[in-house]
Formats: structure tokens, C-alpha cells, sequence
């Protein structure tokens, strides 16, 4: 399941769709409910970009 979660095409839905999502919540759903969709979808997101982000690997010339 790891190396299910952990691939980049994966990681690139995650990231994208709880995104979408978290925006979406804040003009979908009124009042507390929708600010903490947004901010539990956010979180989601934010760590899907991070993974993404550490998951590229810089080759050095030497």
C-alpha cells in the first residue's frame, strides 16, 4: 500500500483533487462545517505536495 500511495501519479491526484475540494468546501457547505472540510482537504493537499516535492532528486555533475 506504500508503494501504491507513494508513486507520482497518485501523489498528483491527492494533491490536486483535495485542493480542488478544499476550495469548493469553502463556498459549498456554510459556516464551521465548510471551514473545517477545507482546512482537513488542505492539509491532505499540502502533504501531497510535499511528497512530491521531496520525491525529486537533483543528479549532481561531477
Amino acid at each position: 500500500m506504500k508503494l501504491l500511495l507513494s508513486s507520482k501519479p497518485v501523489l498528483w491526484f491527492l494533491f490536486l483533487f483535495n485542493l480542488v475540494v478544499a476550495a469548493a468546501a469553502l463556498f459549498a457547505v456554510d459556516g464551521a462545517q465548510g471551514v473545517m472540510t477545507a482546512v482537513g482537504m488542505g492539509v491532505v493537499s499540502l502533504g501531497a505536495g510535499v511528497s512530491l516535492l521531496r520525491g525529486r532528486r537533483t543528479v549532481s555533475a561531477r
